[in-house]
């Protein structure tokens, strides 16, 4: 394939050099001019496939050397960088047949889009989708700049699922890989907001997102009556994108009243975030309340064991203690079939917590089996999975029947997951826990840049091992490694799922209300 070769003027180039060498990585060259004068010599001595002209240079102008182009070569393409979009300079330049503007301040990716747009355009399956895009790229790389509160973070997660799961149609993977680099960019923004926020939002301070400790008080207690039966269904391990793929199923039976993103605590990981629903306590108030129950990373057993029992206790607190309620935890193909057998005794109960665990069994599966490993090579062959399970599984069995009862179906999870590409060495000692995306304990080393830490567990009503533990978290991508055997758990873990870490796809999770047609 020929190289893309592109010619960039600009009075201030010199502070473009990282959108020059991220272009450079990704195999085009680009030649480099501060004046009209000089570009416009150069672009009559070679070849070049795109032009970027600055707009307001001084000597000739960036319409006057734009004009001069046409007259040499009329079909190359040429993008007008401004720093306005006045109607009489759009007109001029669109009269003048550019082929795209860009609003300063421009950022890599931007170019890169435009780039993509422009020079790929004939690999584009639909230029209607790709255009809206466009559009709406522009938009989220200005809003991500932006100091976001958490409902405008929700939009910007949304906006970024409905793109994915809409260029997923269009199969190409350039456009895809814009996309991921958008979606990288928004998880690192949000690990700072996170950094910013969490430690306030645990303890009550200011304006607080719904957290797991308050999903049932909020999302499904006040549902409860004497009427109409509830049930929870919590699928383990389910993202927002996974369950945008699924809902389409459940509303060819349900009516939706309503979706919404809660966060998941920290970590996020199934112990702490689903301990957490069904007690509806932080993990320290759950230690304290519950001391023969509460088990801490370094000790032995299951740590979700007791959720019956929290479940019980948070109803007599919040609903009355003679709620008729059930509790059941579907592990095989056979649990969830002999839970549909006894449908006729769920409708007795006024509230019925079921606990679906295949999604994370499948995010382990990947890791563990070779196979499934290859049937899920990535975010969207995860949903397809996702999907075909969900299609041919029990819990839809299930809904389809409650579908012809008068019921409340609440749909939700306990955290995401996310695809870990990047290795974060990390030591410590031997009663560290072995959690991928989060570490807890004494003497830990690692990259500070690369973890969100709490000296301070209590400070984030996390309980601690002993007087002197940390924990740190796993921002964006990022995994944990030991030194001793980095490249055994690189080769291994490498592109797995993994969950327990700070990012979108973790902690912006869904929670959906339906009720029967």
């Amino acid at each position: 394939m020929q190289e893309t070769k592109i010619l960039w003027a600009d009075d201030e180039i010199n502070l473009l050099k990282p959108h020059i060498l991220l272009l450079n990585e990704k195999g085009y060259h680009v030649t480099t001019f501060t004046n009209g004068n000089d570009a416009l010599e150069a672009f009559g001595k070679e070849h070049f496939d795109l032009v970027f002209l600055d707009e307001n240079m001084p000597g000739m102008s960036g319409l006057e050397t734009l004009s001069a182009i046409k007259n040499i070569k009329s079909d190359i393409p040429v993008v007008l960088i401004t720093k306005s979009e006045e109607e009489n300079l759009m007109e001029d330049a669109i009269g003048s047949k550019i082929d795209d503007y860009l609003i300063k301040p421009v950022n890599p990716k931007q170019v890169l889009l435009t780039i993509k747009k422009i020079i790929d355009n004939k690999r584009l399956i639909s230029a209607k989708t790709s255009m809206a895009y466009q559009q709406d790229f522009r938009r989220l790389g200005m809003t991500l700049n932006d100091k976001l509160s958490y409902e405008e973070w929700t939009e910007v997660y949304k906006k970024l699922i409905f793109w994915e799961l809409e260029l997923e149609k269009l199969d190409d993977p350039q456009m895809h890989e814009i996309l991921t680099m958008q979606k990288s960019e928004a998880n690192t923004q949000f690990s700072k907001f996170i950094e910013d926020n969490y430690i306030d939002w645990v303890n009550k301070r200011g304006k607080t997102p719904l957290l797991s400790n308050e999903l049932l008080k909020k999302k499904a207690f006040p549902h409860i009556n004497s009427t109409t039966p509830v049930f929870f269904i919590l699928i383990d391990n389910l993202r927002y994108d996974q369950w945008k793929i699924i809902n389409p199923l459940i509303t060819e039976h349900f009516r939706l009243d309503e979706e919404d993103i809660y966060t998941s605590i920290l970590p996020t990981a199934t112990q702490y975030a689903r301990n957490s629903i069904f007690s509806g306590l932080m993990p320290l108030e759950m230690e304290k309340r519950f001391p023969s129950l509460w088990q801490n990373d370094d000790e032995e057993g299951g740590k979700n064991m007791h959720e019956e029992a929290f479940l019980a206790d948070q109803i007599k607190r919040s609903v009355r203690k003679d709620c008729k309620f059930s509790y059941h935890k579907i592990l095989t193909y056979d649990d969830g079939k002999a839970l549909n057998e006894q449908m006729n005794n769920l409708m007795q109960n006024e509230f019925n917590a079921i606990v679906y665990n295949f999604v994370d069994m499948l995010s382990h599966a990947r890791t563990d089996m070779a196979m499934i490993r290859e049937l899920a090579n990535d975010d969207a062959a995860y949903r397809s999975l996702t999907l075909s399970w969900f299609e041919h599984s029990p819990l839809l069995e299930l809904l389809k029947k409650l579908a012809q009862k008068q019921v409340k179906v609440i749909i939700t999870t306990d955290h995401g997951t996310i695809r870990v590409k990047h290795p974060s060495k990390v030591i410590g000692d031997r009663n560290t826990n072995t959690n991928l995306r989060y570490k807890q304990g004494r003497n830990l080393n690692f990259n500070a840049k690369e973890v969100f830490l709490i000296k301070n567990p209590h400070e984030a009503q996390l309980p601690k091992i002993n007087i002197s533990s940390n924990y740190i978290f796993a921002k964006e991508d990022r995994y944990f490694v030991y030194q001793n055997n980095y490249n055994q758990f690189v080769n291994y873990y490498n592109e797995t799922f993994q969950h327990g870490g700070i990012s979108l796809e973790e902690m912006m999770i869904p929670v959906a209300t339906y009720s029967s047609r």
